[in-house]
């Protein structure tokens, strides 16, 4: 029988990327799922889903959605691409705060057994092209342009470590640092999209030109939405006391990479590729190295990155009744 069966178990931002893949996959394992939903409506339909709308940036819709559940996923945030970040580098704190931070004392008040929080590789300093580790996430400012959502991932990790191991009785927290996370209902909003959603986009479109923002070297190590969900199921289950992971697939890949394999499955092999050199883009190259997670977990990535491509455009196209 699954861990899972049964329990009673809250996801928040269940419309959202993450949320929506996770809540599937937790309805396959015979869960209870509370499902808060904020501004857009409700996608799985589901018997065994409890629907509740509400807005975690108030106290009490946080302790009416952590009341009579035994696990907390928190997957709800406030998120945006590269673009929104340059123009409003502040548009992010003060929500992610708030609502972290008020989820955290909510569950903890209501005797959550354990909290998870998909917290990013974004507060790390910048490390060059070396993959970085869990211990060095306070080693010197994140990297400038993540100067203030890196700060805000920071201290609510510190916040999930203070009900971890610092308080009597402690909640149980798990903290997972993924890189960029990809895959089906990704966001593809060209106004909030990050650059894999965004590229892929563009070559289904086959937009002419076919802009990418920078030089397109920029690296990412990218894990597939599906590992991601492996990877937060594995450490609700296992994790017996605070802890960080990284999470990603554990090799880097350029921009101008991605977009070669995409235009290759798409079949677009005579795209006119502009490099926009005036748009916004981030830190240069972030790997994360994940042999805790690989060693403590047992994790490892199943979905390499010319099989999330496919998948993804796929799905993408499916949608767009291509």
């Amino acid at each position: 029988m699954s861990f899972f069966a049964g329990k009673k178990i809250l996801v928040t931002g269940a419309t959202g990327f993450i949320g929506f893949n996770l809540l599937e996959r937790l309805l396959t394992q015979g869960a209870r799922v509370r499902a808060v939903v904020h501004s857009r409506e409700a996608a799985v339909r589901d018997p065994r889903v409890e629907y509740v709308r509400g807005d975690l940036t108030l106290m009490d819709d946080c302790r009416r959605a952590a009341s009579g559940v035994e696990l907390v996923f928190h997957c709800a945030a406030s998120t945006s691409g590269a673009a929104v970040i340059e123009r409003t580098p502040l548009v992010h704190v003060t929500p992610n705060i708030v609502m972290n931070a008020q989820l955290l004392e909510a569950a903890y008040q209501a005797g959550v057994k354990k909290f998870l929080w998909i917290s990013s590789s974004t507060g790390y300093p910048d490390t060059g092209d070396r993959p970085v580790a869990e211990s060095e996430m306070m080693r010197g400012d994140p990297y400038d342009k993540y100067y203030h959502v890196g700060w805000m991932k920071r201290y609510s990790e510190i916040l999930c470590r203070t009900y971890g191991e610092k308080v009597t009785p402690p909640m149980m927290t798990v903290v997972l640092r993924p890189t960029n996370i990809y895959g089906e209902h990704d966001d593809f909003d060209p106004r909030t999209s990050h650059v894999f959603a965004a590229l892929v986009r563009k070559v289904i479109e086959r937009q002419a030109p076919l802009e990418v923002w920078g030089t397109g070297d920029d690296i990412r190590d990218l894990v597939h939405v599906q590992d991601l969900v492996d990877a937060m199921l594995i450490a609700m289950e296992k994790v017996q006391r605070h802890d960080v992971f990284n999470i990603g697939l554990g090799k880097g890949y350029s921009v101008k990479d991605l977009l070669r394999r995409m235009l290759s499955v798409e079949g677009y092999t005579q795209a006119q590729v502009v490099f926009n050199l005036s748009k916004p883009t981030m830190i240069p190259v972030r790997m994360v190295d994940i042999s805790k997670a690989e060693k403590v977990l047992g994790f490892s990535p199943k979905i390499d990155i010319d099989d999330g491509i496919r998948r993804t455009m796929a799905w993408y196209k499916k949608g767009k009744g291509l």
